[in-house]
């Protein structure tokens, strides 16, 4: 660790937006920074890892509950057009589905990072406009989804209040949905506080979907009801086919929302090729397997199907309405009333999280205004953009939900497109890299092993996107003007920054960042008889003096010196003289330096504890102070820390185990400081 004396409060968002300590959730949620200054101005980034990222099992969770959340509310308008076959529909989603998986989790692998398809084309094509134009396209999808979605749950919500789904009340839910969803995404939560509801959702969404089908295929087993209805050309005619194929691939979005989790997955080399693998089935399955079961619930009769029609805002609710006896029903209809109430609101919030990280990467890369990559002073957050795309969300919210779904299309085969054929270009660019996870099932073309599913994924998007265009005039209309307004903003910014169109350019994180005005009135500053302690009670000492000379009561540094008790005496042990008297001879430098600046009180002294890091944390707390001034001291070399050889997991280097300790558990803020290199570093507490 380099720097110099002296130091800065802690918590500037790192370079990806992290949060700062205390913050509830934000941007960087896999990462938190912290920066060192010297009195000189020099400034050294400490970035610590969060060790506890997502797993496989909050991955699977993930993808599943989002991706499966498109069968609540895209059945009905698929079976609307596809009728009897609706499975045969989803069928080729869920291949489509897994090839984009393979896709996007060999680049994440390559490169993880948030922005889905825009970060693939990024790398991929070293261009500004191509990442926009995908990052664009997708940004549209997440919008109607987040609004589809919050539309849908008041209709699920019917199935314990009648009154949800009428028109009126049906609007303020949505109002209601979406504020919920936004407020939470303002208020942000670390990868650890994601991890119990999406795994909860994912795995109850699972179970009622087995349940349903198992129960469904037994209570409603009328296969003739599906197959029967089929007259290829006629019902369905194949225009209405082909375009209901493309819908079915809303189901698709979860994956790149889930793509922008990349930088807090913590998953090993066989565990993600065996998610890829499993999500991929069991959502296959999901789909095939309801849409059987609905269309023998509600089958298909003179061309059309109740669930395009009567069921068509809430096509799971369908189902049940055919099982008997009428309290099995009606026990389905309430579990699927509440799970699919939690599924949506998990989809709704996975995709506003995907806006947020969207549009905050695109505007560190001057593709969108900085203000809408502007973070919440508090929790590091781009609240600008989560709450316009709350208020977006609910005017398209009232429209035609064919139209929407249509619209939907238009942007996720562009941006699926772009997906494919970016990863194409990196095996060339970067093929030689080794990574996690590789598509399968390659050829070689010029010595580079080039995966065919991704080129079938590639080609079968911009075939679909192709169909858009041609089948549905009002979507293809309403996609183009988005695209020509998002590419219109881009130019216009990147003139007025005076920025090339493809040029690579980043704007620090700092400058998204909008500070508190920060009050020291209190400071708590361990010290332990180095050197060093000058600096840090005159960095105190300084932060302190700042305070305007009319308060009543004048601000207070804090001194403590921690005599740490072994385990082996009590508590309340008498300590030897030499380790009273070091720590006495601490605390009168410290006090005789903390008062030369001018109305600062400086408090002191003696505190024994088992554990230096967590004496001070709790000192922090049971003071009250604004906070911490401490010496970084060196992180150990021995893996598992230095206590009896200790061979645990490789800790991270950059600081050590009492510094992190107080960086992750301390109530307030925490400033740093560090010697030169070469120069001498502070012990962590004394032993008597």
């Amino acid at each position: 660790m380099t720097g110099s004396h002296g130091g800065i409060g802690a918590g500037a968002p790192g370079g990806d937006g992290g949060r700062r300590p205390g913050a509830r959730g934000g941007i960087g949620a896999g990462a938190r920074a912290w920066r060192l200054r010297s009195q000189a101005g020099a400034v050294a980034d400490v970035e610590l890892a969060v060790v506890r990222g997502l797993g496989a099992p909050a991955l699977f969770a993930i993808v599943t509950s989002t991706v499966g959340a498109s069968v609540y509310f895209a059945l009905g308008v698929i079976a609307g057009d596809a009728l009897g076959l609706t499975p045969v529909v989803f069928l080729v989603a869920g291949l489509f589905l897994l090839v984009t998986l393979w896709t996007y989790v060999e680049g994440a692998s390559l490169h993880p990072e948030r922005g889905g398809a825009s970060s693939l084309a990024r790398y991929a094509f070293n261009n500004e406009l191509w990442s926009f134009v995908a990052g664009w396209a997708i940004l549209l999808d997440y919008l109607i989804v987040l609004a589809i979605g919050a539309f849908a749950f008041s209709h699920y919500l019917a199935a314990f209040w009648p009154a949800a789904a009428n028109a009126g009340v049906e609007l303020v839910v949505t109002a209601a949905a979406l504020a919920f969803v936004g407020w939470s995404n303002v208020r942000g939560a670390t990868a650890r506080g994601r991890l119990g509801p999406a795994v909860a959702v994912g795995l109850a969404s699972l179970v009622l979907a087995v349940a349903l089908v198992a129960v469904g295929l037994v209570v409603a087993w009328e296969p003739g009801e599906v197959l029967d209805t089929v007259e290829l050309g006629t019902a369905p005619e194949w225009g209405d086919l082909v375009f209901a194929a493309v819908l079915a691939t809303v189901a698709v979005t979860g994956v790149d929302a889930a793509s922008g989790l990349a930088g807090d997955i913590r998953v090993g080399r066989r565990k993600l090729r065996r998610f890829v693998l499993t999500a991929g089935l069991a959502v296959m399955l999901l789909l095939v397997g309801l849409s059987v079961v609905a269309l023998m619930a509600q089958p298909v009769t003179g061309g059309a199907t109740p669930l395009g029609d009567e069921f068509l805002d809430a096509p799971m609710l369908g189902i049940p309405e055919a099982f008997e006896p009428d309290w099995l029903g009606e026990a389905f209809r309430y579990a699927v009333g509440l799970v699919g109430m939690l599924v949506l609101l998990q989809a709704m919030n996975v995709n506003l999280l995907g806006i947020s990280r969207l549009t905050y990467a695109l505007a560190t890369h001057q593709q969108l205004p900085a203000l809408l990559g502007r973070l919440h002073p508090a929790y590091a957050t781009p609240y600008v953009t989560i709450a316009l795309a709350c208020v977006v969300a609910l005017g398209l919210a009232v429209g035609s939900l064919q139209f929407l779904v249509g619209l939907y299309a238009f942007g996720a085969m562009l941006a699926f497109a772009i997906a494919h054929v970016a990863v194409i270009v990196l095996r060339f660019r970067e093929g030689d890299r080794h990574i996690a996870f590789r598509v399968p099932l390659s050829v070689r073309v010029r010595g580079v092993a080039v995966p065919l599913p991704t080129v079938a994924g590639a080609l079968a998007a911009a075939a679909a996107w192709v169909s858009v265009l041609v089948l549905h005039r009002g979507a293809s209309i309403a996609g183009l003007v988005w695209m020509a307004v998002g590419l219109v903003t881009y130019v216009a910014y990147r003139r007025s920054q005076g920025k090339t169109l493809t040029g690579r350019f980043v704007i620090p994180a700092e400058a998204l960042t909008e500070t508190e005005a920060v009050e020291y009135q209190s400071i708590l500053v361990p010290v332990f008889g180095e050197p060093i302690d000058d600096d840090i009670v005159g960095t105190a000492g300084r932060l302190a003096s700042e305070e305007p000379e009319d308060e009543e009561e004048p601000p207070c540094i804090e001194a403590i010196y921690v005599i740490e008790v072994p385990l082996t005496l009590p508590l309340d042990a008498r300590l030897p003289d030499e380790a009273v008297q070091a720590g006495r001879r601490a605390l009168a430098r410290a006090k005789e330096v903390g008062e030369e600046y001018e109305g600062v009180q400086v408090q002191t002294a003696l505190v024994r504890g088992r554990h230096v890091g967590a004496t001070i944390v709790e000192q922090a707390r049971r003071r009250g102070v604004q906070a911490i001034v401490l010496a970084a001291e060196r992180p150990s070399r021995i893996r598992g820390g230095p206590v009896f050889g200790g061979r645990g997991r490789a800790k991270d280097r950059a600081l050590g185990e009492v510094t992190r300790y107080v960086i992750e558990k301390a109530p307030c803020r925490v400033i740093l400081t560090a010697p030169p290199a070469g120069e001498e570093e502070p012990r962590a507490g004394v032993r008597p």
